[in-house]
């Protein structure tokens, strides 16, 4: 390859430190400048002072930690509940049968009782912890005599590892992709800074993981590698992460359509390149071997060690059982395709039916309001149109990231094609919504993402977000971590109901539009009239979910606007318009080029 010509070369602007990107106003008296909302007044004096990050994310880190431990003092699920006890006992029961039993059990083992149901990423997660509480107190995990266990000392510990895997993955994570997107957008460090906190503090992932209990932020934090890594230009290392991201919770799958979308585009625009092609090909397969390794060394072990499966395992599995050629059971690899069938079937339950609880996506709303009832349909045609309308959703993003494959527009579609998943496809639950928040949240870190505009996007699908989780949330006696952590990021970024700043600018100063601010607010409206019914009326006799469906229903609403925000977003940002003739080119950054 030539070297670039004296020409062609051109230096990365860099901005200034006191660049605004939304972060300052000037005082309409004193003509002074100021901060626009109160997180930005919170870093005010790291402003001038040029301090190093060295200095700011450590005061950051801390910061957070205070509100993940504080939330983690409140009951978490299933607490005294019996009798399956929630999703609590569901992780504290995948650390007592991998720590105990044969791998080969892993799958297999009591299915009735929290049976492990998701990719060997979490049950090596689940093993390791499982050890360790296993050294700090064998009771904890003794196996069948610990099931439902309500022990004070144990929800320490529980929360404590939930708090050090998100700081050993999910934080770094974090960090570096915001350093990334400041990279490309030419945000400065100060500016950063916000975002980051703005992104940690975001209250949904925190009322799930350290109040509800699960460990979601180990797979958010793989796709906030993978995501870095695609920015940093990395798309090998960015195939490992994803797969890690897929490996650890299968509902990443949300993800995997504009991954593979971008993944393809780099490597057939804006020429072929067929040994990054072939790259990427050969780095997903062997970490994907490597991912399963494990559970196959481990059947090999139990295999030369003659080790039964559970009587009560149903074999074939259903997936083995639909093949289309029979295997025999003195095939030496038999043995193996048992592990493999099943952990996938275990991992992809299509028999719990096209959403669990009541969720506020299309399907549930559909049902729950009366409009057209779901249960009458066979499961298959169901899945069938879920599929159908999922395909439909996603595809606009995904040919737009394909054909134009620029790192600017990375957020956009992972956020557009996660909602596209959490409002039309199968077996869908409430806390999936972290998924399309996670890229979605990240537009503050980038170009004009602190200001108004797109704070108030962002913060209106975050709060929103929160509030249809409110149903699940009280039921684990969350209900004051929710209102103080959701009212105490809006007030941080000057959003309703604690502030309308954000509503007050114009679009011309980077403000919304008026359609826009008519959406938002009569959508907080009702948010805030829902809260107040939900308290002090009570739900007719013959509706008693009536709050919960009108949750559901304002919810799927509101998240359905989001979707075609960050679609068109994508659109906008993509150049399509432009390209078409309808609007005029915008001259683009090549930093922002792929």
């Amino acid at each position: 390859m030539a070297p670039p010509t004296a020409s062609s070369h051109r230096p990365r602007k860099k901005r200034k430190p006191d660049a605004s990107n939304g972060t300052i106003t000037l005082n309409n008296t004193t003509k002074q400048e100021q901060p626009a909302f109160p997180l930005v007044a919170f870093f005010w004096p790291a402003r001038t002072a040029n301090l190093s990050q060295w200095i700011t994310i450590p005061i950051i880190l801390m910061v957070v930690f205070l509100f993940r431990w504080c939330t983690s003092l409140w009951p978490y699920s299933g607490y005294q509940k019996p009798p399956m006890h929630g999703d609590f006992e569901a992780q504290r029961h995948w650390m007592e049968l991998t720590i105990h039993l044969p791998m080969t059990h892993w799958y297999f083992h009591n299915l009735e009782w929290w049976g492990l149901d998701y990719p060997p990423l979490t049950a090596y997660h689940s093993w390791m912890l499982g050890q360790i509480g296993h050294l700090v107190n064998p009771s904890w995990f003794a196996l069948y005599q610990s099931q439902g266990i309500d022990d004070a000392n144990l929800k320490v510990f529980m929360r404590a590892t939930v708090i050090a895997s998100e700081y050993l993955v999910y934080i770094p994570a974090a960090v570096l992709c915001v350093r990334q997107l400041a990279k490309l957008h030419n945000v400065n460090a100060w500016e950063s800074s916000v975002a980051l906190t703005a992104i940690l503090m975001q209250p949904a992932t925190i009322l799930i993981d350290h109040g509800h209990f699960q460990y979601n932020t180990v797979m958010l934090g793989f796709m906030l590698a993978t995501t870095a890594s695609m920015l940093a230009g990395r798309p090998l290392w960015s195939c490992i992460f994803f797969v890690a991201t897929l490996g650890f919770k299968q509902m990443a799958l949300f993800y995997a359509p504009a991954v593979a979308a971008y993944l393809a585009g780099i490597c057939l625009f804006p020429r072929l390149d067929i040994p990054r092609l072939f790259g990427i090909a050969i780095i997903t397969l062997v970490s994907f071997g490597a991912l399963f390794l494990p559970l196959l060394l481990g059947t090999a072990f139990d295999t030369y060690r003659s080790v039964p499966l559970p009587t009560d395992a149903v074999l074939p599995p259903p997936l083995m059982s639909a093949l289309p050629s029979t295997v025999s059971e003195k095939a030496w690899y038999y043995p193996y395709l048992i592990q493999l069938t099943q952990s996938i079937h275990r991992i992809f339950p299509f028999a719990r039916g096209l959403f669990e609880d009541k969720v506020a996506n299309l399907w549930c709303a559909l049902h729950t309001s009366g409009v057209h009832k779901l249960h009458n349909y066979d499961a298959t045609v169901l899945s069938r149109a879920a599929l159908a309308l999922t395909l439909t959703a996603i595809l606009p993003p995904c040919l737009l990231i394909f054909l134009k494959p620029r790192k600017d527009l990375l957020p956009y579609a992972l956020a557009t094609t996660a909602w596209a998943f959490f409002l039309c496809s199968y077996q869908v639950h409430e806390k999936n919504v972290l998924l399309p928040l996670l890229p979605m949240t990240l537009l503050l870190a980038t170009e004009s993402g602190l200001k108004a505009a797109t704070r108030a996007w962002v913060g209106y699908a975050n709060t929103l977000a929160c509030w249809t989780m409110f149903p699940l949330l009280v039921r684990d006696e969350l209900r004051i971590p929710y209102f103080v952590l959701t009212g105490l990021r809006t007030y941080l970024m000057g959003l309703p109901p604690c502030s309308i700043s954000a509503y007050t600018v114009s679009a011309e100063e980077g403000g919304l539009s008026l359609v826009s601010k008519l959406i938002h607010l009569s959508t907080y409206a009702g948010m805030v009239a829902w809260h107040f019914a939900e308290a002090f009326v009570p739900a007719p006799a013959e509706k008693p979910d009536l709050w919960v469906v009108a949750n559901v229903c304002l919810g799927a609403g509101g998240f359905g606007v989001c979707y075609l925000w960050c679609l068109w977003r994508l659109v906008e940002e993509s150049g399509v318009l432009s390209d078409l003739g309808i609007t005029k080119k915008k001259r683009m950054d090549e930093k922002k080029m792929q």
